[in-house]
């Protein structure tokens, strides 16, 4: 099973992972079964749009390094609010995961900061927005040390260091 992946990268930074690695991090995190390739967008934004989106969907003033946007087909009841034929429901594909919105400006910053390659970075942020579209969270402590536990495993398989360890100058996993 693979990933289908639509890449947006409209202001067209250059020092983004190759699609074939945001292929096989996105795979890697995969953590449910689909009858079909799941999906996702994966949309790489400048500090300006980050801090927009964050503000309008999570209340806080400031660019964020990932933001995830898990797909849920619209209830019944929305759909008659704004006249969407019900038929067009059924047509929703069942194996879109989301949108993963990257900051790649924060993601820079982050990864300067926390003595880490961009490489790895980029691979703990993109299993970290993949778990989030299958319903992984972090809100509680229990939701967070399932999250985290699942994130280091998976990093350590693509053979990335835990994210969550202290900056040792050391990224070996």
């Amino acid at each position: 099973m693979s990933v289908l992946i639509e890449l947006q990268n409209p202001y067209h930074y250059q020092q983004i992972p190759s699609e074939s690695a945001l292929q096989c991090w996105a795979d890697a995190a995969l953590q449910t079964a689909y009858q079909d390739d799941p999906s996702l967008l994966i949309r790489i934004v400048d500090e300006q749009e980050s801090a927009d989106l964050n503000a309008e969907y999570r209340g806080k003033n400031y660019p964020t390094n990932i933001l995830s946007f898990p797909f849920e087909k619209p209830s019944i009841e929305l759909s008659e609010e704004y006249n969407i034929d019900l038929s067009q429901l059924d047509e929703l594909d069942d194996n879109y995961l989301g949108d993963l919105v990257i900051c790649e400006p924060v993601l820079q910053k982050e990864a300067k900061q926390q003595g880490k390659s961009l490489e790895q970075h980029w691979a703990h942020l993109l299993v970290h927005g993949v778990l989030h579209l299958q319903g992984y969270d972090h809100i509680s402590d229990e939701e967070a040390e399932i999250m985290e536990t699942l994130e280091v495993e998976i990093l350590g398989k693509l053979g990335f260091a835990n994210p969550y360890n202290e900056v040792t100058g050391d990224n070996e996993p």
